[in-house]
């Protein structure tokens, strides 16, 4: 090279991997799949009739005017834009945020026919605010097992115990709050519940290097039997001074608690609500803005370098997967002095589990991990509300619906998801 010439940096092209063909047709054909179902079975099996939908509950201050469409007209419009995003993707190819929005317009799309064919003709409106608080509602134990599980994975611990966390939670709150007649104490000891799991876990995991998944497992099996016999030989015998807990009411903010469709959604509710919006800005906030979220995403990540600056890797996973069990705990505690106001055998049902795909599919993110949560709580609600209109899907189905959904979401829809790297390797220092 000349002298006083300067070399000039080559410019490096980073090329995707090319799509399969059936990755490259798999989105068009499934939305070809829905809007048929809009078109084919729930257009032309819709009964004769309007659906009506209402905004506003029955004693609401501002009110807002009722929806009435044509329940198989909706159905077929739905499924004919259903069939042109189809169209749309297969002549174009869409990016990830333009696949995305294509999948949330589809989903909606065929909600929206959903709920014309399932009220199409019936007497009663259809209350749009009852499920979107429903879907806060029934979120709420999964949302914040969602947290706890991305605390310990961004720790580097897998989490499987989540299930027993809540379940012990629920049976604390319930005995504890019967007991003292305090709703607090429950709410507290609950809490301290999901503790004592996260501590039992961080125990065999974290200094005794059992593996991760085999040891959550075994602890759910343990809560759950242990609550199990509980119940039935001390709970069942005295019910109305051990399992017999008060209830939290709601709490209606002021104002904010007063506007249309919004404010009794997420300003009317339970104080458990509330702590899920404190809890997931602490832990939005503090994984990315603290230090000692770097200290958690470093040692989740690659503990040896971690190490080597000074981090104290296993205090710190200790700390985190103890101190993540709080959340756990309140989740639990909701299902029992929050919601139905009595411990039953197993009544998590799965929800720990169902925490930890909303783990996944929100990418080890709080917000991500909170929107999957409020999609598993949706199909929940609307299973509960469906089932109430009397519609002629059989019981049995509607109830998988939930989990059916779980797994669609993680087969198809997450795509390849990268964890922290350390996520389950136990660290032995050196």
């Amino acid at each position: 090279m000349p002298a006083g010439s300067t070399e000039r940096e080559l410019p490096v092209l980073i090329t995707e991997p090319p799509v399969s063909s059936f990755r490259r047709w798999l989105a068009p054909a499934t939305f070809v799949f829905f809007g048929l179902i809009d078109i084919l079975v729930l257009g032309g099996y819709t009964h004769h009739g309007d659906a009506t939908f209402a905004f506003s509950e029955t004693f609401a201050k501002v009110t807002v005017p009722d929806l009435t469409l044509p329940a198989r007209t909706m159905c077929f419009v739905c499924g004919g834009i259903t069939l042109a995003i189809a169209v749309a993707a297969a002549v174009v190819p869409l990016g990830k945020v333009l696949k995305r929005i294509a999948i949330a317009v589809v989903v909606f799309l065929f909600v929206i026919a959903l709920l014309c064919w399932a009220d199409a003709g019936v007497t009663t409106s259809f209350n749009v605010v009852n499920l979107l608080s429903g879907t806060f509602n029934q979120s709420i134990p999964i949302m914040l097992g969602a947290l706890t599980g991305v605390i310990c994975s961004r720790s580097g611990v897998v989490n499987i115990g989540i299930e027993g966390q809540l379940l012990l939670g629920a049976f604390t709150a319930a005995m504890v709050a019967t007991v003292t007649g305090n709703l607090w104490a429950g709410l507290i000891c609950g809490a301290a519940a999901g503790c004592l799991v996260g501590a039992l876990l961080a125990v065999f995991a974290i200094g005794y290097a059992v593996d991760q998944i085999i040891i959550g497992v075994v602890l759910n099996t343990l809560i759950l039997g242990l609550t199990g016999y509980l119940f039935n030989a001390v709970m069942t015998p005295y019910t109305n001074t051990l399992n017999n807990p008060p209830t939290f009411n709601a709490i209606k903010i002021p104002l904010l608690g007063d506007i249309p469709i919004l404010g009794p959604v997420f300003f009317d509710s339970t104080i458990f609500l509330y702590l899920t919006y404190i809890a997931l800005a602490a832990v939005q906030v503090g994984l990315f803005q603290t230090r000692w979220g770097l200290r958690t995403r470093a040692i989740g990540e690659h503990p040896v370098a971690a190490d080597t600056v000074g981090i104290r890797v296993i205090a710190l996973r200790y700390r985190n997967v103890i101190a993540a069990g709080v959340l756990a705990g309140i989740g639990g505690a909701y299902l029992t002095i929050g919601s139905v106001g009595q411990f039953g055998i197993g009544m998590s049902s799965g929800k720990g589990y169902i925490a930890l795909a909303a783990m996944i599919f929100g990418r080890y993110s709080p917000f991500g991990a909170i929107s999957a949560a409020l999609l598993f709580g949706f199909c929940t609600q609307l299973e509960q509300i469906m089932s109430s209109l009397n519609t002629p899907i059989q019981s049995n189905l509607l109830l998988i619906t939930p989990y059916a959904v779980t797994i669609i979401v993680l087969a198809g829809l997450v795509g390849k998801v990268r964890g922290p790297k350390a996520e389950g390797t136990p660290y032995i220092k050196s």
